[in-house]
């Protein structure tokens, strides 16, 4: 299954530039948030893949203009082909915001996801906004990692985590990929397509 994730930037190439090839032969779109509604929708409309997203610390909006055509899988495992995906989105709380939590809030949030998870026997893909911590998070408060993530990963030792939240120009220290014990953690920054079967990075621009 070849799967396109995105996040925090809109890509030129797939809105501003955009061809019907540069979604031919994409099975799905994970979006890790911080993403206008309208690059979603607009994404949603010239593709049969689903388009699922969690919400990014700046998404705020998208309670009053949720994307179209898409799904949000917060604070729940969605199931596709057979790929189980748990959703928790928000990022460290460094001001107000209502996608901004506390460890001990994503925590409990990770917790009320218990019967959902056991009910889909763990799941594949752990899709948040922001990283786990000492995963490619940063310093500073505001990019801080959460370590409810690692120890879901820990736990349930999903084939992937897909997090944004972290630049490309934030860090030197950036990487498109990284690993943890049996997960592979990519980064979602603007777009990057993979095989989930494989794990090969195809297009990560």
């Amino acid at each position: 299954m070849r799967i396109l994730v995105i996040g925090d930037v809109e890509s030129k190439s797939l809105w501003d530039y955009y061809d019907e090839s540069k979604l031919k032969g994409i099975d799905l779109i994970l979006s890790s948030g911080d993403l206008k509604p309208q690059y979603l929708s607009f994404l949603a409309t010239f593709t049969t893949a689903p388009v699922l997203y969690v919400r990014g610390n700046h998404d705020d909006g998208y309670e009053q203009t949720p994307p179209d055509g898409c799904i949000c899988i917060e604070d729940t495992v969605y199931e596709y082909k057979g790929i189980r995906i748990l959703g928790l989105g928000g990022s460290k709380r460094y001001k107000l915001g209502i996608n901004q939590y506390s460890e001990k809030d994503m925590y409990k949030r990770a917790v009320k996801m218990w019967l959902k998870t056991k009910y889909r026997k763990g799941f594949d893909i752990l899709l948040t906004h922001a990283p786990a911590k000492g995963l490619g998070d940063t310093d500073d408060r505001a990019h801080s990692g959460f370590e409810t993530f690692v120890e879901l990963m820990d736990k349930y030792k999903p084939k992937y985590m897909v997090h944004g939240h972290v630049h490309r120009e934030y860090s030197y220290k950036f990487n498109r990929t990284r690993h943890y014990k049996e997960t592979t953690i990519i980064n979602s920054y603007e777009k990057c397509i993979f095989e989930f079967e494989t794990g090969e990075m195809i297009d990560t621009y």
